[in-house]
């Protein structure tokens, strides 16, 4: 399974049955789980675990050092779940020591080709990211984004689940949970409620959250009120407090119209 112009470190982790394209490099640190196909011409190195079935297209570049200037060579990592595909030119870099040390992506991911996820970033499940797109430093991602191409993120900036951005989109502060965004800088477009159709939320579930939204972003009540009137709206509809909690977790603050 291993293509003989490969070159596969002895201390290397592989599963039995995982695939290994022409002049692909792995490196000693690195752990591979079963069903997993590794195309031609990546290279994986550093301390990396890589779960099960997951698809690595060429020329991916996955847990080489972070693009940091105060690393120092310390012992960090990338760890990757299930089924992710990955494609081709992705670079995922590893953590630093400021931060988790770790380099996160959850399972079922849809990564297309140039993508990048600079050290330290945390990606949840079932995410899309476009062709091209650029996430910086610490990033958060929940689960089921959507980041449209050539998405680009500040340092720090974290995205909530179920969100969507539009191509071109540049985020230089938080992303809510459910909520559209485009533009450069980037601007809330309402819910992302085709998305949350296609996932089952129920109509009156969507309608709560649009409530919510207006809440948000057109009632002209300042952050601290809005957070109130959320959790209260939440009550009847628990969907909606993801919304307040993210507001309470912000550091850099929300996008905003």
């Amino acid at each position: 399974m291993i293509h003989p112009t490969a070159i596969v470190a002895p201390q290397a982790r592989l599963a039995a049955d995982v695939t290994v394209g022409a002049y692909t490099i792995i490196g000693p640190g690195v752990e591979i789980g079963a069903g997993t196909w590794i195309g031609p011409h990546v290279v994986i190195e550093g301390r990396t675990r890589i779960g099960r079935r997951n698809r690595i297209h060429a020329f991916a570049s996955i847990g080489g050092p972070p693009q940091d200037k105060k690393y120092a060579g310390e012992d960090t990592a990338v760890e990757i779940g299930d089924d992710n595909t990955i494609r081709e030119y992705v670079t995922i870099n590893r953590g630093t020591a400021y931060d988790a040390g770790v380099t996160r992506v959850g399972d079922d991911n849809w990564i297309m080709a140039y993508v990048h996820f600079a050290h330290d970033c945390q990606i949840g499940s079932h995410t899309v990211f476009a062709n091209a797109c650029e996430l910086a430093g610490h990033v958060r991602v929940g689960d089921w984004a959507v980041l449209g191409a050539t998405t680009l993120v500040h340092q720090f900036v974290r995205i909530g689940a179920h969100s969507f951005t539009g191509m071109g989109t540049y985020l230089d502060r938080d992303l809510p949970p459910y909520v559209r965004a485009a533009g450069n800088m980037a601007r809330p477009y309402g819910i992302n409620s085709v998305g949350l159709r296609r996932r089952g939320f129920a109509e009156e579930t969507i309608v709560a959250l649009k409530r919510a939204y207006r809440t948000l972003y057109r009632s002209g009540l300042g952050l601290a009120e809005a957070r109130r009137e959320l959790e209260a709206q939440a009550r009847a509809h628990p969907e909606v407090r993801a919304l307040a909690e993210f507001l309470d977790a912000s550091v850099r603050g929300i996008i905003r119209e």
